[in-house]
């Protein structure tokens, strides 16, 4: 709870999503989603004990029976058999908030949540300016409890965020933990329209540029670039970016904002379970030739270790922070024609240099645990030695 900023084409991490409001966990990197996926089919020993089951709901069950939630629950389930935290299947309301969030414009309260893997505890990484979360009390680094009465740790993110979505106007309220001590607050949030603002650009000292970049959706490459020109026409000698807390996304953006920083060569590539193998590459048009480093953290994941493996991989500036998530798969969304879709896992994909950092993690260059500091709560010892590791170079 200490770290200061600690997480289609797209993608969501793991346990991605932003609350803008709409799903990109963790985590994670979709690699498509207009596809439709081949026949499927039970076996007919599952067919007929779903029969026997349907009989005994019929003839037994107490309660009221909703057909279409059962039915839902069966398509939950069944994919949920697969042990995998990154596929899943979304109903219509699911789909329709997944797949509003990569454009970068939605109702909802203004937050990126992240979901820890290991423990189900979902996290607000980022509350962006003036949104409704702002407005409403939240901070960075709040630890979302309840929405409404529902307790959400271990709930999948997606469902989290589809409670906390909703038509402009209206009313949300949130429970979070704040603190060391886990301090209870509670506050009611109006629902809004949100552009997101994905990418935060200024200059620092002694002409050294920063950008911090949230996520990685469709609106981000365009801010990156104006943040980029803006930086450059104030005399820019030096640019860290910083991916702390940025759970991924979308795997053409990221590909698009590594194009005019690398060289001519390899970005990332993917390969599934055939074998086959999808390369993503950089012309020469464009390479970002100052110094440089990037911020890292243990929720920088995905889309993020894939900038941040690229620009390891090519020696074109230092790691700075902690080791990252370690979200080294793909992901799909498969079109299922009815309104609603399902996420499946397809590949791995690895750097340049060939690593799989799935379940490992980008580790830095340099190490440098985030410290807080109470006296000054807006200390950042990770972007001051940033700037230090910087000014070696320039």
């Amino acid at each position: 709870m200490k770290n200061r900023k600690d997480f289609l084409r797209g993608a969501f991490c793991g346990a991605l999503a932003i609350l803008l409001v709409a799903g990109l966990v963790s985590c994670g990197l979709l690699e498509s989603r207009i596809k439709t996926p081949g026949k499927e089919a039970v076996s007919s020993g599952t067919e007929k004990k779903l029969d026997i089951l349907k009989s005994l709901i019929d003839e037994a069950y107490l309660g009221d029976v909703d057909e279409k939630q059962l039915e839902q629950g069966i398509y939950e389930g069944y994919v949920s058999g697969l042990d995998d935290p990154y596929s899943a299947y979304y109903d219509e309301e699911e789909t329709k908030a997944f797949m509003e969030a990569t454009e970068g414009e939605y109702d909802g309260i203004g937050a990126v949540l992240t979901q820890s893997r290991d423990t189900g505890v979902i996290t607000l990484t980022h509350v962006y300016e003036d949104s409704p979360a702002m407005k409403a009390g939240l901070k960075d680094n709040d630890i979302l409890y309840k929405v409404e009465e529902l307790e959400v740790t271990g709930v999948d993110l997606n469902e989290v965020v589809s409670h906390i979505r909703g038509e402009g106007g209206t009313d949300v309220k949130l429970t979070v933990l704040r603190g060391e001590k886990g301090e209870e607050i509670t506050v009611t949030a109006v629902r809004d329209k949100i552009e997101v603002q994905t990418v935060e650009a200024k200059m620092l000292e002694d002409g050294i540029g920063y950008l911090s970049v949230s996520e990685f959706d469709s609106v981000t490459y365009s801010q990156y670039i104006k943040g980029l020109d803006q930086l450059a026409g104030k005399d820019m000698k030096g640019l860290i970016v910083d991916l702390r807390g940025n759970p991924g996304g979308n795997l053409n953006t990221v590909c698009d904002m590594l194009d005019v920083m690398l060289p001519r060569g390899l970005i990332v590539y993917m390969q599934d379970k055939n074998g086959r193998k999808e390369e993503m590459t950089s012309d020469d048009e464009n390479q970002f030739t100052l110094p440089m480093a990037v911020l890292v953290n243990g929720n920088s994941a995905s889309a993020s270790e894939i900038y941040a493996g690229a620009i390891q991989d090519y020696g074109l500036g230092k790691i700075i922070g902690t080791q990252t998530y370690g979200k080294g798969v793909v992901q799909k969304i498969f079109d299922l024609k009815d309104g609603t879709c399902v996420k499946l896992t397809i590949a791995e994909y690895y750097t340049p240099k060939g690593r799989n950092i799935n379940g490992k993690g980008i580790t830095p260059d340099v190490e440098v645990p985030y410290e807080y500091d109470e006296k000054h709560p807006e200390a950042d010892n990770q972007l001051e030695r940033a700037v230090e590791e910087l000014k070696k170079e320039m």
